[in-house]
């Protein structure tokens, strides 16, 4: 396992306080978590060390259901995340259980996310995840994680 890492980094103008409910309730995530062409469902939050979040993540957009079909991948998935570090509004971290993937042992990789306030407001969001285990999935997880920060900018300025 590689300990390589992506770095993804957005401003949001909006405060601390409301990216973190965004990035903590259920109807936030809901909100901006999958990826464009699917949608996200939490079924289980406890936002606390050691808690979890439980969610299922379902392809609904003609491409995004054609490459699932085609790589031999369900259109539902159920993620496992568990927390590792809360600190209200400031840090986030949480290791995912990977056990989706084809031919491949499960195995966890940690997400952290930093909030600091930004100059003249809002908010300055760090992602930083582990590598998957290949370069082809580490491209999928970047590209995943770039369009959800992308996606959380359009829930906040709407």
């Amino acid at each position: 396992m590689t300990t390589q890492k992506i770095q993804i980094e957005r401003t949001y103008s909006a405060a601390p306080e409301k990216i973190w409910e965004l990035w903590t309730t259920g109807a936030g995530i809901e909100a901006w978590w999958a990826p464009e062409g699917f949608t996200v469902h939490v079924d289980a939050l406890d936002l606390s060390v050691g808690g979890t979040l439980t969610y299922t993540m379902t392809a609904t957009g003609p491409e995004q259901v054609a490459f699932m079909e085609k790589a031999g991948l369900p259109l539902s998935s159920t993620s496992h995340k568990s927390f590792t570090e809360v600190e209200p509004t400031r840090r986030l971290a949480y290791s995912t259980l990977a056990d989706f993937i084809p031919g491949v042992e499960p195995y966890e990789f940690l997400t952290e996310v930093e909030l600091r306030p930004a100059a003249g407001g809002g908010t300055h969001v760090t992602m930083t995840a582990d590598a998957m285990h290949d370069e082809e999935w580490t491209g999928r997880l970047a590209a995943g994680r770039t369009n959800e920060m992308d996606n959380l900018a359009k829930v906040v300025a709407s």
